[in-house]
């Protein structure tokens, strides 16, 4: 068996914490992944709020965990070789640390890394209505080589409950890797 290849996952304090919950359990489905959790302290209180867990509850769901003041963990070095990372939820005080490169947190500095190794970094932002100082940010994620990939929802696939669209946004994620999780595709109109 090869080596995994490793991915970070990082969740920031936006209300989505279901949506963590659900890329972390499909990442789980996938041996080749080594996958790589930090969480911010908002992180903490929204994934109590939306889902009764705990963060040690999370750390469950990850092979690898990195506590947020920990600057100094492998995943703050280029050096560490990832497939790159996913900030999910991505609030935009997150995003506007990304973009203006103020790495005072392990999650904010693995993304850093992600961008100046022109790894992959999507962040899956989660406001509304995006105010125009958000959206400058978010353009300027973009511009800096971030995919920006804000957990819509869809309706071609015709889900039945809010679980079958959390299922299809975090595989929508997982496929920027290609991390293929039974994603329905587009088949055009009838």
């Amino acid at each position: 068996m090869g080596k995994k290849q490793r991915l970070i996952v990082g969740m920031s304090g936006a209300s989505g914490a279901p949506l963590t919950v659900e890329l972390l359990r499909q990442l789980s489905l996938c041996p080749e992944v080594e996958t790589h959790l930090v969480a911010t302290r908002g992180a903490e209180l929204t994934l109590r709020q939306e889902c009764g867990m705990t963060l040690d509850d999370l750390k469950q769901l990850a092979p690898v965990y990195h506590d947020n003041g920990d600057i100094g963990a492998s995943i703050a070095s280029g050096s560490c070789k990832t497939m790159g990372m996913i900030v999910c939820p991505c609030s935009m005080k997150t995003v506007a640390g990304i973009v203006s490169g103020y790495s005072d947190n392990l999650l904010l500095r693995a993304a850093d890394v992600c961008l100046k190794e022109r790894r992959r970094l999507v962040l899956a932002a989660r406001e509304s209505p995006l105010s125009t100082l958000h959206l400058r940010n978010l353009y300027e994620a973009s511009q800096l080589g971030a995919v920006i990939l804000p957990p819509m929802q869809t309706y071609y696939n015709h889900p039945a409950t809010l679980q079958e669209m959390v299922c299809h946004t975090a595989a929508r994620i997982l496929s920027q890797f290609d991390l293929e999780r039974d994603l329905p595709e587009w088949e055009g109109m009838p």
